[in-house]
């Protein structure tokens, strides 16, 4: 007997035929002989639809209301699919993040997850019965109800398979597995066997929507196995693995792309010590993720340009917070792009291999692309362009690196 989470996101949710799909997977589990717990997502679309309500409430809204409102989603979801096991004869019940409880810090809307007392709930599948456990949602140290950022049910899925010391994780959307690009663009990109927690992070991270960034980065800390699979069929999946389980080392392992980007400038801020603290301290305290940082040369005033960027759905909130400390950083003027996109090429092989960057910018110069701005790590190269080229970048890159699958096919993208 295995103890197993399976988690569902929300295209797999999406409506009460696919909750039944789902619990008909959940049930070949427990038929197996295996204790399941299952986390789920809110329907597609219905996160969107609900920050939407919140925007239009108030542009600047209170962020520990909008949890309340958000998380609602996904409490819709545990219990229907719940209710649908035990329609078909599989015992269940739905456990909120505060009842687990699922303890997180209390920065709403990016919340992090501290600890989750699974005693109650270990008990509880002890007898047989299946924990559906709503994604994306915790509890503050003073009840207050927190969400974990977009995607956060991928982060839940694996914190609870870590807390409850389960033998995997499998992570059930509509694709079969992780791809080297995304077959909407690339129809030619080819399903991976198994890929690294280093390379499954840089993909992340950068764009690749197959898992949240966060849920990998505790995957590898956890060592918590972790499978991604198709909901719809029954087609193998892509292995999430340490690298030194023997993953071959290709050069490239994937193409990935980042629509959620925002480029701001700030102009003739003082070429002094200390100056850039200023910029991003406010962006700090309000939890404002800061991508790629270009500073500019000094300008003979003693002046300088400092260009970086923001998520899109930040844009507003980082312009508010840079707005208000004008004083403290002392720049003539802000700017905003919001039609950039970034994109990025991932693989461990880049360690042992020179003339990967060459390979990048020659490949996008030679198609007329304008690179905006380059960050760089030890597997990953990522560059800002203006978003119309984004699908031509992603082509162009794919067959750059020699990626494309002339062999079959690929599957459907998330």
């Amino acid at each position: 007997m295995a103890r197993i989470v399976m988690k569902f996101g929300g295209t797999s949710m999406a409506g009460i035929e696919r909750i039944r799909n789902v619990a008909a997977r959940v049930k070949r589990e427990v038929e197996a002989g295996n204790e399941v717990a299952v986390v789920v997502s809110a329907m597609a679309g219905e996160t969107d639809r609900l920050v939407g309500f919140c925007r239009e409430a108030a542009a600047l809204h209170d962020t520990a209301e909008y949890d309340v409102v958000v998380a609602s989603g996904e409490q819709v979801t545990s219990g229907l699919l719940a209710i649908t096991l035990q329609a078909i004869g599989v015992p269940a019940r739905s456990w909120l993040g505060w009842q687990l409880p699922i303890r997180t810090s209390d920065a709403h809307s990016t919340a992090r997850i501290g600890d989750i007392d699974t005693t109650a709930v270990l008990a509880d599948m002890a007898t047989g019965r299946v924990a559906v456990v709503p994604g994306f949602q915790g509890v503050t140290d003073d009840g207050r109800v927190t969400t974990l950022g977009r995607g956060g049910s991928d982060t839940s899925a694996v914190a609870v398979a870590a807390a409850l010391k389960a033998d995997r994780c499998d992570i059930y959307t509509d694709v079969d597995g992780v791809y080297t690009t995304d077959p909407r663009i690339v129809p030619k990109a080819k399903k991976l066997h198994s890929v690294t927690f280093e390379e499954m992070l840089e993909l992340a991270s950068v764009g690749a929507k197959v898992l949240q960034t966060r849920s990998v980065e505790l995957a590898m800390k956890e060592k918590v196995k972790v499978q991604v699979l198709s909901s719809f069929t029954d087609a193998p999946g892509t292995f999430v693995v340490d690298e030194e389980e023997g993953v071959e080392q290709e050069l490239i392992t994937g193409i990935a792309y980042n629509r959620n980007e925002a480029q701001v400038t700030v102009t003739r801020v003082p070429d002094t010590p200390g100056v850039v603290a200023h910029i991003f301290e406010p962006l700090s305290a309000a939890n404002i993720n800061v991508d790629m940082i270009v500073q500019n040369v000094a300008r003979e005033s003693g002046h300088t340009d400092v260009t970086f960027t923001v998520p899109r759905t930040e844009l507003a909130r980082a312009m508010d917070e840079l707005t208000k400390a004008k004083d403290t950083i002392r720049y003539s003027a802000l700017e905003a792009v919001d039609n950039v996109c970034k994109v990025s090429v991932v693989g461990v092989g880049m360690k042992s291999h020179a003339g990967v960057a060459l390979t990048m910018f020659k490949a996008l110069g030679d198609r007329g692309i304008n690179i905006k701005a380059i960050t760089t790590s030890e597997i990953k190269i990522s560059v800002l362009i203006a978003e119309e080229y984004t699908e031509l970048a992603v082509r162009v890159l794919h067959t750059a690196y020699g990626l494309d699958d002339t062999s079959e096919p690929a599957g459907v993208a998330a």
